[in-house]
């Protein structure tokens, strides 16, 4: 996958957090003493009095008292997948498994039809999450597994690669995208996927229905094709009334054109080119042909609501938490307001909240949505270490009819622009967002950049990322006022100037990127460092090895190394069964071209990696990990 999200398409002067955190660094000498000092230096001295970090070392009653109970395990630059000892995995529906037990079968030689991938697991997976089924013990051996498919890999994809564009290949790569949804159950000590009335995909030609400020026949909207499909399919959200959110991110890359064309400062502003990502769709389908079918581009970047439980429920695009590149779209619940969070992964982008009208369920009992009504704002912080959440409403501020904007879908449309117009603070590609169970406090995990330095984003070369906590005030979510510092600086402190503020003994890792904390308080970090920085010496990252995953206690600020991936392969998307003794996690682009270890062609798909299958006429896949402690017992302890 290319790094266009290290380069950004935001233009503007607005502030960085780099320079923020640097100046804070440099006037308090931060992190000299232990990385549980450091997390709450910042908090202590900030503006806000309002949910001080000391909160953080309280545990929910039966709790365990040390979280992190399990031997850490060292870097790997393997084809391999480890977990530390005392644990046990097995791979759990990989790319191409059928949902139905009769079929269609996974073909190895990459030779399966389009209308064989929309009745197959699809690819890449990313954000997932563990609805559970029935009740009691039950809940913990039986539910749906639903799983994101980010994007695809074309030489993998197809038997004969990225050669020439036809509808046939668009058709499969669209069968690919999407979201799966299959029964899962252990039994027999195992887990497997299972024949259900549940199990369907969602694709990138799925109908879909958008829903809030902007209805799909809105002019911008208005296409050459019914409303249709979800793509790029990042991160997700669970809402607390039962259904699943996925974020759809990088949808600009699907785009392109041959003809004359030159982007308005809208699509510009959203790294619209006539290249895209170079899938070449445009060459063979005028859907994602810029100059056939400008609107159709406008219908991406939004969050999706699925409903798991109803196989025959139309997925539908929520409008009111804005258009731009989701990473995920993590849901809280406040007075009972429903709060999603979520970053908008480019470097240089924001951070936003949404906060429902009214309480969800009001909302709900009286036939509305929750997530179609509501407020969404965009964070500004300051160096002092308070914070804003600034709304993004029409007819306030800059947003006004004199400013150019002409209503509240306008401003959801361009929601990157009414961002800038505020003056938001510009992030090192804001990612994840996790909340923490007992406190509050929000975790946003920041991969990597280049706004600093200032004092949220404090190194200028800022290459292996951090991990921002935020503390909003004393009357919760729904409020607009927060406290901010770093939680934890990712790095190699070998490489200076680069790894500076990373404190002696932390495990090294860099690139942060999904983060979630389960029901004891654990935070689960997981990375994805670029393919082509991957176990380089000349990119810093050659005592990093694989991505991994971590866990950490945001009370003592401890972090261990739990699991690394194979080559190539980012880990992403964590979740638990309700006991906790079961963790499923996905490894998404086993495999893919690095920079270290090559490129995989049709003559060779095995290039880079083989896993899972090691099959030596085969291809890698990515897939579900399910991961459980020999004998029982939670995951992390």
């Amino acid at each position: 996958m290319q790094d266009t999200d290290d380069i950004g398409s935001n233009p503007t002067d607005n502030p960085a957090l780099a320079a923020m955190i640097d100046a804070r660094v440099s006037r308090r000498s931060l992190l000299r003493g232990s990385m549980a000092a450091a997390a709450v230096g910042f908090f202590s001295g900030g503006a806000l009095g309002a949910r001080p970090a000391a909160a953080a070392v309280g545990q929910r009653p039966g709790a365990p008292r040390q979280l992190l109970g399990f031997s850490e395990v060292p870097t790997s630059a393997a084809d391999t997948f480890v977990v530390p000892p005392g644990y046990e995995y097995e791979v759990l529906i990989p790319w191409g498994t059928p949902l139905s037990p009769t079929g269609p079968a996974w073909r190895k030689d990459g030779s399966n039809t389009a209308a064989e991938q929309e009745r197959q697991v699809g690819m890449h997976h990313d954000g997932l999450h563990f609805f559970p089924l029935g009740d009691g013990p039950e809940r913990n051996r039986r539910g749906l597994l639903v799983v994101n498919h980010e994007y695809v890999d074309q030489v993998l994809l197809n038997p004969d690669g990225a050669a020439t564009m036809t509808p046939d290949k668009v058709a499969k790569a669209l069968a690919a995208h999407g979201v799966t949804v299959v029964e899962v159950r252990l039994a027999g000590g195992r887990w497997r996927h299972v024949e259900s009335r549940y199990n369907r995909r969602i694709t990138g030609t799925t109908p879909v229905a958008f829903s809030g400020p902007v209805t799909a026949d809105h002019p911008m909207l208005r296409s050459n094709n019914a409303p249709m499909g979800t793509l790029n399919n990042c991160g997700h959200g669970v809402t607390p009334w039962g259904t699943y959110l996925a974020a759809e991110e990088n949808w600009n890359g699907y785009f392109g054109t041959d003809s004359a064309w030159t982007p308005t400062p809208h699509e510009a502003r959203y790294g619209v080119t006539r290249g895209g990502f170079g899938y070449n769709w445009h060459k063979a389908a005028p859907r994602f042909d810029l100059a056939a079918n400008r609107n159709e581009l406008n219908r991406f970047g939004w969050v999706v609501e699925i409903d798991p439980f109803d196989p025959t429920a139309t997925p539908v695009k929520r409008t009111a938490l804005g258009r731009f590149k989701h990473e995920g779209a993590t849901v809280t619940e406040e007075r009972g307001r429903a709060v999603v969070y979520g970053g908008d992964d480019e470097n240089g982008e924001y951070l936003y909240k949404f906060v429902s009208a009214k309480p969800w369920r009001q909302m709900r009992a009286r036939g509305r949505s929750p997530l179609d009504e509501g407020t969404l704002y965009v964070a500004r912080f300051d160096a002092s270490g308070s914070g804003t959440w600034l709304p993004l409403e029409w007819g306030t501020g800059p947003l006004t009819p004199a400013g150019g904007w002409a209503d509240q879908a306008d401003v959801m449309i361009r929601t990157r622009q009414a961002a800038d117009a505020l003056g938001a603070t510009k992030l090192d590609r804001p990612e994840w967002v996790a909340v923490h169970p007992h406190t509050g406090h929000l975790f946003v995990t920041l991969t990597n950049g280049s706004n600093g330095p200032d004092p949220a984003n404090p190194r200028g070369n800022n290459v292996y990322g951090h991990i921002v906590r935020i503390a909003e005030a004393r009357d919760g979510n729904t409020w607009t006022e927060f406290g901010w510092d770093v939680f934890a600086f990712a790095g190699d402190p070998g490489y200076q100037p680069e790894g500076r503020l990373v404190p002696a003994g932390q495990p090294l890792f860099g690139s942060p990127d999904g983060i979630w904390a389960d029901p004891d308080g654990r935070l689960w970090i997981q990375t994805d460092i670029s393919n082509s920085a991957q176990n380089l010496a000349s990119r810093k990252y050659d005592r990093i090895g694989n991505n991994m995953m971590l866990a950490a206690d945001p009370a003592t600020g401890e972090i261990r190394r739990f699991l690394t991936g194979p080559r190539g392969a980012e880990i992403t998307g964590v979740v638990t069964t309700p006991d906790q003794e079961t963790m499923f996690v996905n490894v998404q682009h086993p495999g893919e071209a690095t920079t270290a270890w090559g490129t995989p062609t049709v003559s060779n798909p095995r290039a880079v990696s083989n896993w899972p299958d090691y099959d030596p006429a085969g291809r890698p896949r990515a897939a579900t990990v399910v991961i459980r402690k020999t004998g029982g017992g939670k995951v992390g302890t």
